[in-house]
């Protein structure tokens, strides 16, 4: 077992449960493979070396007895929003963190499924933007291109799957942060149903707007990440019906009404689809068509769905602002951010929630005449490093808006969206598409981009050249 790159979260957990491999020696290769591209791509925060040994020594006697857990012994990375015992949430922010005393309920989950947590990855400051970059740790970069941000907000596991370093990693998704890495970086990225996978200590993340979510290089190991971090604390407020993603891998949807959405949805500034896009949006919609969908151009009634969003998102960031231990040392924009949100945060933000019921029922009703929504997950390529990062608040945002306005809504309406790999531009920077569904569609969604899947192979294509730790063979 060659392991320049780590192998597919499903073959890993295979071959560790038929003793092919240890735990401690897949754990060792993904240190070495992270360490080696740290000051090239700087996928991670915290990496939990001396910890993560320690887990897989544990996971490995384990399997030595017979114990047999989905991802036992499999080392996997989370975003650093995500609560790791004994370790700082720094969400992106500059400063000092002390470690926190619990796993989050979905790090909690990870670890019952038998997974080894080797670090944390970097995410922008509060997830606010579609970079991975800041002050406090740098710029993470893509794999495809170094001098391309990989997205965000989950950008460092994007880039520390699409590089190989881990098989699969959760993020987080509150305008698009797991399915916009994914289109970046060439992987495929769920967004679950809110609820789906906790994100306690809170039980709500910026109003709701924000899930856990999951990425990987194939439909079947993000869906078997997404079954093992899946379950709700106590006190969480959602608790959406389970379902069985695994399950759905390979089982044939039938044939489906699917939708091809190219307009943007409602945005305050122009926000136009690039050609180089388009053009992979639209063969993604031919080989659906060939698979015996019907597929027709039609857009959700989306209306005036960006009033609802703007409300949640800032009383979010106000949340966090205030609970932030060092605020003199946050982004400009992330200040005024608050200060919106504050103003925000009585009855726009209550207008703004009761308006998700309306929604349901009004975007619910195009589920009658179509299964599935297939959309463009972003309107451009990924920008160069750099690009935003010193931006004037209005200027970032219509530079966000002009790149990324197709993935906020399934946001607000908290409905699961699966990004899928689109192919490349001529330059060779991945482009995405994503499929989306009504509540509880996660099984639909992954039949069908496991159906394109198996045709088009994406997880075949690496980046190159690649961006690994030297060969090892175990």
């Amino acid at each position: 077992m060659t392991l320049d790159r780590a192998p597919g979260l499903s073959e890993t957990a295979r071959a560790l449960a038929a003793g092919e491999v240890t735990s401690r020696a897949l754990v060792e290769l993904t240190l070495a493979r992270i360490e080696a591209t740290q000051g090239s791509l700087n996928a991670f925060r915290i990496v939990r070396a001396e910890a993560a040994l320690a887990e897989a020594e544990a996971a490995d006697r384990e399997l030595a007895t017979g114990v047999r857990k989905p991802l036992l012994g499999v080392p996997v990375a989370v975003k650093d929003d995500m609560d790791v015992a004994g370790e700082p949430t720094a969400f992106g922010c500059c400063g000092e963190f002390p470690p926190v005393t619990e796993d989050g309920e979905a790090v909690r989950r990870l670890r019952a499924a038998g997974a080894v947590i080797v670090g944390k990855t970097n995410t922008c400051e509060f997830g606010q933007w579609p970079f991975t970059e800041g002050p406090a740790f740098g710029a993470t970069r893509n794999p495809w291109s170094t001098d391309h941000t990989p997205g965000g907000s989950s950008g460092g596991s994007a880039a520390a799957v699409a590089a190989g370093l881990v098989p699969a990693a959760l993020g987080s998704d509150g305008a698009g942060s797991v399915r916009i890495p994914a289109a970046w970086t060439h992987l495929v990225g769920i967004k679950p149903q809110r609820g789906r996978v906790s994100t306690w200590p809170r039980g709500e993340s910026f109003q709701g707007i924000t899930v856990n979510g999951t990425l990987a290089r194939t439909v079947a190991d993000a869906a078997l990440l997404l079954d093992a971090a899946s379950g709700n604390h106590a006190q969480d407020p959602h608790r959406p019906p389970a379902v069985d993603a695994s399950a759905a891998v390979g089982r044939d949807p039938g044939r489906l009404r699917i939708a091809l959405s190219l307009k943007p949805p409602f945005t305050a500034v122009p926000a136009r689809l690039r050609p180089e896009v388009r053009t992979r949006v639209v063969e993604l919609a031919e080989r659906l068509a060939a698979l015996g969908h019907t597929v027709e151009e039609a857009d959700p009634p989306y209306g005036q769905i960006g009033l609802t969003f703007v409300p949640r998102a800032t009383a979010g960031i106000a949340e966090r602002v205030g609970e932030a231990p060092f605020p003199a040392l946050l982004d400009r924009r992330t200040r005024d951010a608050a200060r919106l949100g504050r103003l925000l945060g009585g009855a726009p933000l209550r207008a703004a929630r009761r308006a998700e019921a309306v929604l349901h029922r009004r975007i619910g009703g195009f589920f009658t005449s179509y299964d599935v929504v297939l959309a463009p997950t972003t309107a451009a390529p990924p920008p160069r490093i750099g690009a935003l990062l010193e931006l004037s608040g209005f200027a970032t945002d219509r530079a966000m808006i002009a790149a990324c306005p197709y993935a906020w809504p399934w946001n607000v309406l908290g409905w699961p969206g699966v990004n899928v790999p689109a192919g490349f531009t001529a330059d060779g920077l991945p482009v995405g598409a994503q499929l989306l569904g009504p509540a509880d569609s996660e099984p639909l969604l992954v039949q069908v981009a496991a159906q394109l899947e198996a045709e088009l192979r994406w997880f075949e294509k690496w980046p190159s050249p690649p961006v690994t730790a030297p060969s090892a063979a175990v």
